[in-house]
């Protein structure tokens, strides 16, 4: 699917045609995007907001149009609920840091999960041990599903957050994040939801959702690295205090008082990332134009086939049979490492992602030192899972 959009895709690695199967550590991205870049440095290229000359009144419609855009796509209710970040992991510190300031104290608890991204578990912690607060974690099956009939337990009356991954990065598992949110609204406690896997895969709704915060990365979704979204409901946002000061994010300065300025700009301290903005809102629009549910659909049949193709290899065992995937497939090798493994597939040109995926209390979880992690995007083809399954089978022929 639209194959030919994606320039890097053209070259070959170790006399290989590259077979990219790395997409959730971070997708390629098509011509639309980088030329959004190029054309953004040769002729607008400006600081926003405050200036009055054409340049930066030109590059302020464009960086706004792109937050209206982000607003149209998650279907946030409003664009100052949409705040603009380097990334996911931003995001996270961003809220654990002042959600902590004002709303954790000694004896509070935070809940997480056991199937985070380190980046949905270390501000956490940190927050905690700042408060003295306590972090405690719903615990997953070894098939990958959250018990989310044990939350109703895990909650007390000291309970002030929850946050959860929407799809996990290490094993694909699609969260039932509206029934988390439904069963943490009826005590009134706050959801954070670690989108970073999802927006580019599936359909997100927030207000459906009914989540507080979601957050995401640009560069998972086609776009430029550097770049982030949070979105938060206007009504938590207002509550917590600015997570770093400077230009931008202010009202007036005295020496005797600074007052903030409004949403959005209350957490945008800085001189903001402007070309990587406009080359998210082109991410967007390029996934737009396809449709999100066609996505789904092509890389769902994707998932279906390797599977498939990947439970015929002999000592090859699947990590992570969830019944709800998204695009996301890990896997070991009888008796071989998954470094070795990673690096000898490398040598036909395909790249896979090897280890723990940053998700360490997973892999203890499952009793393993951590997988081969082939993910998916929509410039993926079965031709491509045909050629990873007959280096699958070269591999395991010379290590074992």
């Amino acid at each position: 699917m639209r194959r030919e959009d994606f320039p890097i895709l053209e070259q070959q690695v170790n006399n290989y045609p590259l077979i990219y199967f790395d997409n959730a550590a971070t997708t390629q991205k098509p011509n639309v995007v980088i030329q959004s870049l190029v054309d953004y440095y040769s002729t607008i290229n400006s600081n926003i907001h405050r200036g009055i000359h054409s340049l930066s009144m030109l590059a302020t419609m464009q960086f706004e149009e792109a937050r209206e855009n982000v607003k149209e796509f998650i279907n946030a209710a409003h664009m100052y609920e949409i705040i603009f970040t380097k990334g996911t992991t931003d995001s996270i510190n961003l809220v654990a840091s002042s959600f902590a300031k004002q709303f954790l104290c000694e004896g509070s608890e935070v809940i997480i999960t056991e199937m985070e991204h380190h980046s949905n578990i270390v501000p956490w912690q940190l927050a905690c041990e700042e408060k003295k607060a306590i972090l405690k974690v719903l615990p997953m099956d070894l098939y990958g599903n959250l018990h989310v009939e044990k939350l109703k337990d895990l909650i007390t009356e000291k309970t002030k957050i929850i946050s959860v991954t929407h799809v996990s990065n290490a094993l694909g598992t699609i969260n039932p994040i509206k029934e988390i949110v439904e069963i943490a609204h009826l005590y009134n406690i706050p959801v954070f939801v670690d989108g970073a896997q999802a927006v580019s895969h599936i359909p997100v709704d927030v207000q459906y959702l009914d989540c507080d915060f979601y957050a995401f990365s640009g560069h998972k979704m086609y776009a430029p690295m550097g770049i982030g979204v949070l979105y938060g409901k206007e009504q938590w946002l207002e509550k917590l205090p600015p997570y770093q000061g400077g230009g931008e994010m202010i009202e007036k300065v005295t020496f005797e008082k600074t007052t903030y300025g409004e949403l959005p700009f209350k957490f945008e301290a800085g001189t903001p990332n402007v070309a990587d903005v406009i080359g998210l809102n082109s991410a967007i629009n390029y996934i737009n134009e396809i449709g999100l549910r066609e996505i789904y659909d092509y890389e769902h049949q994707l998932l279906e086939y390797a599977t498939e193709k990947l439970s015929e290899i002999e000592g090859l065992k699947l990590v992570g049979t969830a019944d709800e995937k998204s695009a996301i497939i890990s896997f070991n090798l009888n008796k071989i490492h998954s470094y070795d493994a990673g690096f000898l597939l490398d040598k036909y040109g395909i790249a896979l992602r090897t280890g723990h995926h940053c998700a360490q209390p997973v892999m203890d979880r499952l009793g393993i030192d951590g997988t081969l992690r082939v993910s998916f995007a929509l410039y993926n083809t079965r031709d491509e899972i045909d050629k990873l399954v007959e280096a699958i089978l070269n591999v395991r022929a010379m290590l074992l």
